[in-house]
């Protein structure tokens, strides 16, 4: 029985991904894929779910912040299979390290944030006018920073 795999455009894998042609065609130059892109008769490249799917990690990694080098670091120890995940391991945990340190930046970052829309609420709500015949209207005045 011979196996009939559907074939995606670059075009649609760009869509697929939300990478840029572009960008598809520098993984390649760079070596970010698994195996290497197939080529039609009229040489036009042609992409498998496979592709798709291994991109998907890569988006995903890159988007965690995973430096290029670090990606096609990985990507050369999966192409070259079993008997390496000791390596594959010690990159997932520096860049595991790494996110960690981001999400804890990000959540002091956030902390700092929701106090200061804290402080604005707060001057807004000072500041609007009080309801009811006769008050007038004041500003709370000021920028607490």
């Amino acid at each position: 029985m011979v196996e009939v795999t559907e074939t995606l455009s670059i075009g649609q894998v760009a869509e697929c991904t939300g990478l840029s042609v572009h960008t598809l065609r520098f993984y390649e130059q760079e070596g970010i894929f698994v195996s290497p892109v197939r080529r039609g008769s009229t040489g036009r490249r042609l992409y498998s779910q496979d592709d798709v799917d291994w991109l998907t990690v890569c988006v995903i990694l890159r988007a965690s912040g995973m430096p290029l080098p670090a990606l096609r670091r990985y990507t050369e120890l999966v192409r070259a299979g079993a008997g390496n995940e000791e390596e594959r391991l010690a990159l997932m945990r520096e860049h595991h390290g790494r996110v960690t340190d981001q999400i804890d930046r990000l959540a002091q970052s956030l902390d700092l944030i929701t106090f200061k829309v804290g402080v604005y609420e707060d001057l807004l709500d000072e500041a609007r006018p009080a309801v009811g015949p006769g008050r007038p209207r004041q500003w709370a005045g000021g920028d607490a920073g």
